[in-house]
């Protein structure tokens, strides 16, 4: 049987996890394309990596939810971060290396990473 303090800890660990999918408090979202051609070009761990690592960091106000089709295949795993301060960034071709440098870099340090924009990988 689980102690009062255990049946807490799992309840505070499913709840931060809840709050990834609720935009509606989110200042900060990020949407990860899970199209078919998504999916096959590794969005799965991707999504993973940015649930984990805003989870990791403690991040309030930080959503992770999934979207369809983005419309550009040959780009993909595609993501879309938006903030407050740079408006809607799309980053291309993530991993969950890079995912977790978005996270570090951009949603915390608030410096976009230009380099994996999609203004730098046409």
């Amino acid at each position: 049987m689980k102690t009062l303090e255990d049946l807490q800890a799992i309840k505070e660990k499913l709840q931060g996890q809840m709050d990834l999918r609720n935009e509606s408090h989110a200042e900060t979202k990020i949407v990860v394309g899970m199209a078919t051609c998504g999916i096959a070009a590794g969005a799965r761990p991707v999504v993973t990596a940015f649930s984990d690592t805003v989870q990791e960091h403690k991040l309030h106000g930080v959503s992770v939810t999934l979207m369809g089709c983005i419309g550009l295949c040959s780009q993909e795993p595609i993501v879309e971060v938006t903030t407050p301060k740079d408006g809607k960034v799309t980053y291309v071709k993530m991993t969950p290396e890079k995912a977790k440098r978005v996270v570090e870099e951009h949603i915390i340090g608030g410096n976009v990473v230009t380099e994996y924009t999609i203004d730098n990988n046409k």
